[in-house]
């Protein structure tokens, strides 16, 4: 069914107006399946053009894009598309800053607690003393990640975990937004053996501090790197610091497609959505930023890594971790992550006269308003 633009809002404003409890009818579902995916085709579209300009335009195993240096890619990228995945570490539930585009907006004094002296691996919690007990028993990953929230609160707790992993041979890569890192905090979590450090450069806006703590951190930790969510403000702040931040040595840049969620949509309501492949919803900017960025740095020659982390490279990784466990053909943990279709949010696509549907048709007989039952 290749519904019409013009059909297809007419639908969701109805949509739209509905109670939150009330079920769709079956055919009106086909009518959202439809519309979501004339949105998705116009948006591939539009972005098969922007890669056509990336020069140098490479692929990890049909997983994921990139440009750069092959032997500066991220190793924690690597485990998480090639390995087994990467399993989560957390231990802080508290952040220092609110970014609008954090998954946990609106709720960060609420975030559940991992427990004193615990830690959350994977699901279940943990001591520290526990570790020697759970690599025994259990196959080690190819590599873990330390993340929620801000681990800088309480670093000084991370260092004898690092180091227990380090001593089993297992990659390690840790989230932080920098800007409470130190040198002497960098400095130990380098010396106990940590192989990645991410900076989020977008929390802070490229505040000068951090890009100086990204060019400490390349002193001791083997591979360092920004990791962004990718928004006009993240693309805008970086240009007019580039030369600072590519002056610090970093290896690579990991462009994240924004996506949204119950508790951060409120903040992007007015931009133009899309979902991918009935998953995750994201505004269609982002993951076209992220292309002009990478064709900036392969036809400036950045020397590193910019890499298209986007909502496909996320259906890939959890294809991939779904493999290593042994799910069934097709299983995976990508999924939409709303509590319901949030119809309103799509209407300022469907309402921009600028964006076209690819081809349209006719609604078949029984699908026009006043023909469903």
């Amino acid at each position: 069914m290749k519904i019409s633009k013009k059909d297809a809002l007419t639908w969701f404003r109805f949509f739209a107006e509905l109670p939150e409890d009330e079920e769709l009818l079956t055919r009106q579902t086909e009518l959202v399946y439809a519309t979501m995916y004339q949105i998705e085709a116009a948006v591939e579209a539009q972005n098969a053009a922007l890669m056509a300009q990336v020069p140098g335009l490479k692929s990890l195993c049909g997983r994921t894009l990139y440009v750069g240096p092959e032997d500066r890619f991220p190793a924690g990228c690597r485990s998480c598309l090639l390995g087994t995945g990467l399993s989560a570490v957390r231990k802080t539930n508290r952040c220092n800053i609110q970014c609008k585009f954090c998954y946990n907006y609106g709720e960060l004094d609420a975030i559940e607690p991992i427990g004193e002296g615990l830690w959350e691996i994977g699901g279940t919690k943990l001591y520290e003393r526990d570790l020697d007990m759970l690599l025994s028993i259990q196959k080690k990953p190819t590599g873990i990640a330390y993340v929620y929230l801000e681990p800088f609160m309480e670093i000084e707790k991370y260092y004898g975990v690092v180091r227990r992993f380090r001593e089993a041979e297992v990659h390690q890569h840790l989230y932080t937004n920098g800007l409470l890192a130190t040198e002497e905090s960098l400095r130990a979590l380098g010396e106990s053996g940590l192989d990645e450090l991410r900076f989020n450069l977008g929390a802070s806006n490229c505040a000068d501090k951090v890009i100086e703590n990204i060019r400490l951190a390349k002193k001791y930790i083997p591979q360092v790197g920004i990791e962004t969510p990718m928004t006009p403000e993240f693309f805008e702040a970086f240009f007019a610091k580039k030369e600072k931040i590519l002056a610090t040595g970093l290896d690579f840049i990991n462009c994240a497609e924004l996506h949204l969620n119950d508790n951060n949509i409120g903040n992007y309501l007015g931009e133009n959505l899309y979902a991918c492949r009935l998953g995750y919803v994201s505004p269609i900017w982002s993951r076209q930023l992220t292309l002009k960025f990478m064709r900036a740095a392969a036809e400036e020659n950045w020397g590193i890594v910019v890499h298209d982390c986007s909502n496909m490279t996320k259906l890939a990784r959890d294809l991939n971790l779904k493999a290593k466990e042994g799910g069934w053909f097709g299983a995976s943990g990508y999924a939409f992550e709303f509590s319901r279709f949030p119809y309103e949010a799509f209407l300022p696509v469907l309402e921009d006269e600028s964006f076209q549907f690819l081809e349209e048709e006719p609604l078949p007989k029984g699908y026009n308003p006043g023909e469903l039952y």
